[in-house]
C-alpha cells in the first residue's frame, strides 16, 4: 500500500518511456511481418505440435528428405523444414514474451492493488472524520461511499 505499510512498486512510467516501449514493440512486429492471428475456432481446430509429435514431425521430414522418390510432388519437404524451423525460432521468442507479459500483468496488478488499498484507508479516514464532525469531511465521505452503494434496480415495466 503506497503511503501506508509497504510499497512494493515505487515507479513512474513516463510518457516518453511508454512511447519508447511502444516503438520497440512496433519494431518487433515490423521485424516479424509474417505473424498472423487465429480465430478461437481455428485455434481449437488446428492440430498442435507438442514434445512427442515434434519428434515425429522431425522424423517424418527426415524420412521424406531421405526417400524423396516415394514422396508425392505436392508434399514440399523444404516447406515442412521451413515451418518447423520457424516453430523452433518462435518457441524461443514466445517464452521470453510470455515472461515479459506476466511481469507486466503482475506489476500492473500490484500497482493497482496498492493504489486501491490506500484508497480504502483514505475512505475509512474520511468516514472517521465525518463521524467526528470534522468540517467538510462528510461530503467527501458521501462521495466516496457511493462506490459501495448497492446497485439500484431498474424499474419494472
Amino acid at each position: 500500500m503506497a503511503n501506508a505499510n509497504f510499497n512494493r512498486v515505487d515507479a513512474v512510467l513516463t510518457p516518453e518511456a511508454l512511447q519508447t516501449v511502444k516503438d520497440h514493440l512496433a519494431a518487433i512486429q515490423q521485424a516479424l511481418p509474417f505473424l498472423t492471428g487465429l480465430t478461437p475456432a481455428e485455434r481449437m481446430a488446428l492440430p498442435k505440435i507438442n514434445v512427442s509429435n515434434k519428434v515425429f514431425t522431425e522424423d517424418a521430414i527426415q524420412a521424406a528428405v531421405n526417400n524423396a522418390p516415394l514422396v508425392p510432388s505436392f508434399i514440399k519437404t523444404d516447406e515442412m523444414k521451413k515451418d518447423l524451423d520457424l516453430y523452433h525460432g518462435l518457441d524461443e521468442l514466445v517464452l521470453v514474451v510470455q515472461q515479459l507479459a506476466e511481469k507486466l500483468a503482475d506489476t500492473q496488478l500490484l500497482a493497482g492493488s496498492e493504489a486501491y488499498s490506500s484508497a480504502l484507508i483514505v475512505y475509512k479516514i474520511f468516514g472517521a472524520a465525518a463521524e467526528s464532525g470534522v468540517q467538510g469531511s462528510k461530503t467527501i465521505y458521501e462521495q466516496l461511499r457511493q462506490r459501495f452503494a448497492p446497485a439500484a434496480k431498474a424499474p419494472e415495466a
